[in-house]
């Protein structure tokens, strides 16, 4: 479109109609064409220096923790380059310690399922008519020595109160 204009003397509304282009999208491509590819080559060099240093944890870096070091090196760099830096040159750690997946047995319809008797009438007007149960897992202790334990209660739906649990 440039060039165009240069040639022809005319205004850029003008050419714009003729050629059929938005007048946004000429401005955009315009502003973008302009700037010039960054060199990444220092930043490249300067992490990997980094992961080279001495300490055995500077390996598992990941990119915030890198981009942090980079800037305590006196480089201005968004954190969003150095992440796209260790993706193409396969420097991502995987974390030593990020939490396990939540387990799930659930996989679908198992086993036998009751009739549904209660039909969401939850309320009754005499004791040990309606009866409900339900299993609940909770998890205590560390990441490395995460425990499980099993609550089963038998409820009454009468009064609502628990009279067994296992």
């Amino acid at each position: 479109m440039t060039e165009l204009r240069q040639v022809f003397q005319v205004p850029v509304k003008l050419l714009l109609r003729v050629v059929q282009v938005p007048r946004s999208t000429y401005y955009y491509a315009r502003s973008h064409c302009q700037h010039e590819k960054l060199d990444d080559s220092p930043i490249i060099q300067a992490i990997d220096e980094i992961r080279q240093e001495d300490s055995k944890y500077t390996k598992k870096y990941g990119y915030r923790r890198l981009t942090k070091a980079l800037q305590e090196h006196g480089f201005t760099v968004n954190h969003k380059r150095v992440l796209r830096l260790m993706h193409e040159h396969d420097w991502l750690c995987l974390a030593y310690n990020r939490q396990k997946r939540k387990y799930n047995s659930y996989k679908g319809i198992v086993g036998r399922i009751a009739p549904n008797r209660l039909n969401r009438r939850f309320k009754t007007d005499r004791p040990y008519q309606k009866l409900v149960t339900d299993v609940s897992e909770f998890r205590y202790g560390g990441m490395s020595q995460s425990k499980r334990v099993y609550l089963e209660p038998v409820i009454d739906l009468f009064p609502g109160e628990v009279l067994a649990f296992n």
